[in-house]
């Protein structure tokens, strides 16, 4: 049902997401929720009713996949597809010529090919470790085109007609 117990991490939602695939995290509770024994119906009830803390641990999956929905949202998933061969980083989940939304695990340099697209797109960065937009540009198209992310860390770049 999943591809394994309790795992993943920022990285793993976003290279899952741009693969069209749709994370799930099984989320843990702290503490573990306890098998119930017979006759402790009531316990179990207050136990399901109960606050359960988080583990802060899984917090950047849990994030990462609230930032990945705000851009399934902006985005036309409908035509979008996964086109890895589009971006140097393999990540690429497109619809080519109107939107683009590339991974990039390393950051740093990615290069998107946009060689048979004509006129300009509308780009911005996205910060997955911080949560924020980080610059909106414009790029001409019609050929490769090397962007480079304005922080350290992992990216998220967004191109759209």
């Amino acid at each position: 049902d999943h591809l394994w117990g309790i795992g993943g991490n920022q990285q793993w939602v976003w290279k899952s997401f741009c693969r069209g695939q749709n994370p799930i995290f099984m989320d843990p509770f702290s503490p573990p929720i306890q098998p119930v024994t017979p006759g402790a119906a009531r316990a179990w009830t207050d136990h399901l009713t109960a606050d359960l803390p988080l583990d802060p641990k899984w917090d950047p999956i849990r994030k990462s996949m609230g930032y990945t929905l705000m851009f399934a949202e902006r985005m036309d998933l409908t035509k979008a597809v996964p086109h890895g061969e589009l971006a140097s980083s393999d990540y690429c989940l497109a619809d080519p010529g109107v939107e683009y939304l590339v991974y990039s695990p390393k950051g740093g340099a990615v290069t998107v090919d946009l060689s048979g697209v004509t006129g300009e797109l509308s780009g911005e960065w996205f910060n997955p470790a911080a949560g924020e937009p980080a610059g909106a540009f414009t790029v001409s198209c019609g050929a490769k085109v090397e962007f480079t992310a304005p922080f350290a860390g992992d990216s998220v770049l967004y191109l759209r007609r």
